[in-house]
């Protein structure tokens, strides 16, 4: 467990990416009690310099020792340096908010969004595992609906922004909508198709069912989170040519009626979701609009007609923020308060 005090060492390793160069930022923004700040990635970026609170913090390489004296680390450079080094970590007395998909199905480990299950983390055993943004959001609007009615099944499109895979993957976004209206040819290096302007079914690796394993992580993810292994569901993830948001269509079966007056105000209720819709003035979420933002916003809520209980409901969020770092933040600020 964590020793509680007035001031914390934190490291972040993978500093220099998309989550990572977030969570600098959001410990920032929301204060976090930091003594110190340690910054680690691979050797690409080490030696470079990172502003926090003003300051130029170096970007240090990872080796052995690197993490004694550590209270918290976030992990963000991907589930191979996740599995290389979390051990040294533990040992080292750090708790780890692994924000990779390393951690996340261990039964040993638990997976938390902390409106929706911070309790688990009274049984970390110094690891604690932040779920996919596609994970966080869909638990974070199912708990409502789930704890009101009993969800039985969802089906979900989800459609994902390209900083979900890397900041050279929005690079890429950029340079081939410029090089499109210019009449160029475009390259492709993080997909294997041409994003601007296009869409594409197929986010990660495919398994040997043709689903990908982020369509088959998303519901085993969202299943653990609300310890609802009974929950059946159908995913599909598209890659969209948007910088940031997540966008999710989710279809919800209830075991009882909800009207769609009950789900906006369960949703209105919970922690760290707004609802948005009014769709008669054009009110509805979309990433632009939550871009840079904190919640999840849900609208175009509406009864599933062809079945007795179901509901129709449209969320976004900002994936670098509460679909990764912030949830992440989250978590360290549950694990200090006394």
């Amino acid at each position: 467990m964590l020793k509680i005090k007035d001031r914390y060492v934190v490291a972040v390793a993978g500093a220099s990416g998309a989550i990572g160069n977030e969570i600098i930022n959001i410990l920032e923004e929301r204060e976090f009690p930091v003594e110190r700040l340690r910054l680690f990635d691979t050797d690409k970026s080490v030696g470079e310099d990172m502003d926090f609170e003003g300051s130029d913090m170096p970007v240090e390489p990872l080796e052995k020792g690197c993490f004694n004296g550590i209270d918290v680390v976030f992990f963000a450079a991907g589930p191979e340096i996740t599995k290389a080094w979390i051990a040294e970590a533990v040992s080292a007395g750090c708790v780890v908010i692994d924000c990779t998909s390393f951690s996340r199905m261990s039964s040993e480990v638990p997976l938390v969004v902390p409106e929706v299950n911070a309790s688990d983390l009274s049984w970390h055993k110094g690891v604690v595992a932040n779920p996919s943004g596609a994970a966080i959001q869909l638990s974070s609007v199912l708990k409502p609906l789930h704890d009101a009615a009993s969800v039985k099944r969802v089906v979900v499109t989800m459609l994902q922004a390209v900083s979900a895979t890397s900041k050279s993957a929005m690079d890429e976004l950029f340079t081939q909508t410029s090089d499109l209206l210019s009449f160029k040819d475009v390259q492709k290096r993080a997909y294997p198709h041409q994003i601007a302007f296009n869409l594409l079914p197929h986010v990660g690796q495919f398994a040997d069912n043709d689903y990908t394993k982020e369509e088959l992580r998303a519901l085993e993810e969202t299943k653990k989170i609300l310890k609802c292994r009974s929950l059946t569901g159908t995913v599909t993830a598209v890659r969209v040519p948007v910088f940031r948001g997540l966008s999710e269509c989710v279809n919800i079966e209830t075991e009882r009626k909800l009207t769609v007056a009950q789900v906006k105000e369960l949703l209105a209720s919970a922690a760290g979701i707004t609802v948005f819709d009014a769709p008669s003035k054009n009110i509805y979420p979309f990433p632009l609009e939550a871009s840079g933002r904190d919640d999840i916003f849900a609208g175009r809520i509406r009864e599933d007609e062809s079945i007795a209980c179901g509901i129709n409901i449209w969320t976004v969020t900002d994936n670098l923020r509460k679909g990764s770092a912030l949830n992440a933040v989250q978590i360290a600020e549950e694990l200090i308060k006394t």
